[in-house]
């Protein structure tokens, strides 16, 4: 679930296979109505490399639409797959 919260949207849930396309739908709605989008992902508390592709379409999405996206409270082991696949340096981290 992605609720907006100030100038930030909270990812809570799980980012895995099972709940992937509705995550990137979640988020990319909401980007339409933001100049800048923060996903906080401090409540999200299983990740699988689904995530991984969750978020870098919600950064795609942003970009086609010229905003700005960053990433904060990333779970470790989100951390962690992106060092496994080489990706750390794409992640826009807050």
């Amino acid at each position: 679930m992605i609720e907006a919260a100030g100038d930030r949207l909270e990812v809570s849930g799980p980012l895995t296979l099972g709940s992937a396309k509705q995550m990137l739908e979640a988020g990319c709605t909401q980007l339409g109505s933001r100049e800048q989008v923060i996903f906080d992902l401090a409540k999200v508390h299983e990740v699988d490399s689904s995530g991984l592709t969750v978020i870098f379409g919600w950064v795609r999405a942003a970009r086609r639409l010229g905003k700005p996206v960053r990433i904060s409270n990333p779970p470790q082991n989100l951390l962690s797959l992106a060092r496994l696949y080489g990706v750390t340096e794409l992640l826009p981290l807050a």
